[in-house]
């Protein structure tokens, strides 16, 4: 059978899953079909930043244009002492657009989303099962698993090719351990975050909230084991700020729970020490709308592909916020498994097989290596009073000077990083490195006999 006739499934409809669907349907695939446990997306939740490297690959898919329109080009980034509101550094970000050819925007997750999702719509060969969950996955002798609707009778779901998408939760993740006989333990990285959205109506009184919201700027607020980013989104009309925090609130809850309804005073009492201007900000949430999220990752996966099967976004590489990176590296996967799928020679489980592992290939050490470098990144805004943290605030002064080649403490704003990370187009690599990785396999399988 030709390739693109195989029948893909994608379990999970989050930034993942859609920009898998969507990728592989302008490849030319016929028969995608996407499994959403929600009943429809919604499209809620906080802003997102959209960097270069995402960018490129949205653009591809014909969604930047959408999402470019309402999302705020990002001039610079200050990072400031939470007590004081004193600048300790100050990052140009102008320099991005002219070297990577897309600008470092923020804009509203629903953006993104929606835009995914409209792709989607418009593609005859991708159909949608909302208020569908997936259960009882199994990987051999091809994939397949139990779907069960909300209301309805669950069925078997067959598959070619199976990507679990499914988050950090993921029955599929689950299933191919399972079958393995591996595990990758869930670690609590015993931190939280409040994720904040304030409207340009309840700022527009306060001269110095008017002047952050009207701002082309990306702050940070760092503390003791804690931080505040903040930048407006949605054309300016929204401010977004995420919080991250020492995890008090999710000690005594069950291990699968990742949200909760936070408490007011409680957010308060976290920031009580941060300067006035930040506490009148947190001020402005109504107290019904404090939400709170556990951060949690894995340990890295001995493998993302087993068969015919493999992990994309979350369910194999999920990370902390400080690189700003979760999404855009889930969209790297989709854009890399389109590209090693399409060049696929046939569609037989063995050819498949390849074909996945070279997605795993490209992809695996440079998510991995940006999962540990945000980790680093975290640990390193969250230094307490002492010697480590004078260094650090060393370096962010030298940042306003002409010191271009200072190494900024906050990765995601540090140029060596940016390049790393933006620099790499990663379906280009896909491409130019398909053939040789493909047929290294066979040589593998040869020289083991």
């Amino acid at each position: 059978m030709a390739i693109e006739d195989l029948d893909i499934v994608i379990i999970g409809a989050g930034m993942g899953g859609l920009s898998s669907a969507l990728a592989l349907a302008k490849k030319g695939f016929k028969n995608i079909s996407i499994y959403e446990t929600a009943s429809n997306l919604g499209f809620v939740g906080a802003g997102i930043q959209l960097a270069p490297n995402m960018a490129r690959i949205l653009d591809r898919l014909g969604c930047w244009a959408d999402i470019e329109k309402e999302a705020v080009d990002m001039k610079e980034t200050s990072i400031r002492q939470g007590a004081t509101d004193n600048e300790l550094g100050l990052v140009d970000l102008q320099y991005i657009r002219s070297t990577y050819n897309y600008p470092h925007m923020v804009g509203h997750r629903s953006s993104l989303a929606s835009s995914l999702f409209k792709g989607c719509k418009a593609e005859k060969n991708i159909t949608f099962h909302f208020s569908t969950a997936a259960s009882h996955v199994s990987l051999f002798p091809s994939p397949s698993f139990t779907a069960k609707p909300r209301s309805g009778t669950p069925y078997t779901v067959k598959a070619d090719i199976l990507l679990g998408a499914d988050g950090i939760k993921s029955p599929t993740r689950t299933a191919m351990l399972k079958d393995l006989n591996v595990s990758a333990q869930i670690i609590d990285t015993d931190q939280a975050s409040y994720r904040i959205m304030l409207k340009r109506s309840e700022m527009e009184y306060d001269p110095e909230l008017l002047a952050l919201i009207d701002s082309d700027r990306v702050t940070r607020w760092i503390g003791e084991k804690r931080h505040i980013i903040a930048y407006p989104v949605s054309s300016k009309q929204i401010y977004n700020l995420s919080t991250l925090q020492p995890d008090t609130n999710f000690a005594a809850a069950p291990s699968e729970t990742y949200t909760t309804k936070g408490s007011k005073p409680e957010m308060m009492r976290v920031f009580e020490d941060f300067c006035p201007m930040v506490k009148r900000m947190l001020d402005l949430v109504p107290e019904g709308e404090v939400c709170e999220w556990k951060l949690r990752v894995h340990s890295p996966l001995p493998t993302w592909v087993h068969g015919s099967t493999a992990l994309v976004g979350d369910a194999c590489h999920p990370t902390l916020p400080h690189l700003a990176q979760g999404a855009a590296q889930a969209i790297e996967d989709a854009a890399v498994i389109a590209v090693v799928l399409s060049k696929c020679p046939d569609g037989s489980k063995e050819s498949v097989n390849k074909a996945l592992r070279v997605y795993e290939r490209v992809r695996k050490d440079r998510a991995e290596r940006l999962v540990e470098m945000a980790a680093a990144s975290g640990r390193a805004m969250h230094l307490g009073a002492g010697k480590e943290q004078e260094e650090r605030d060393k370096l962010f002064r030298q940042l306003k000077g002409e010191n271009k080649g200072v190494k900024v403490p906050d990765k995601w704003a540090d140029a060596d990083v940016q390049k790393s990370i933006y620099g790499v187009d990663i379906a280009q690599v896909a491409e130019d490195t398909f053939w040789e990785t493909f047929t290294s396999f066979d040589r593998g399988i040869a020289a083991s006999l």
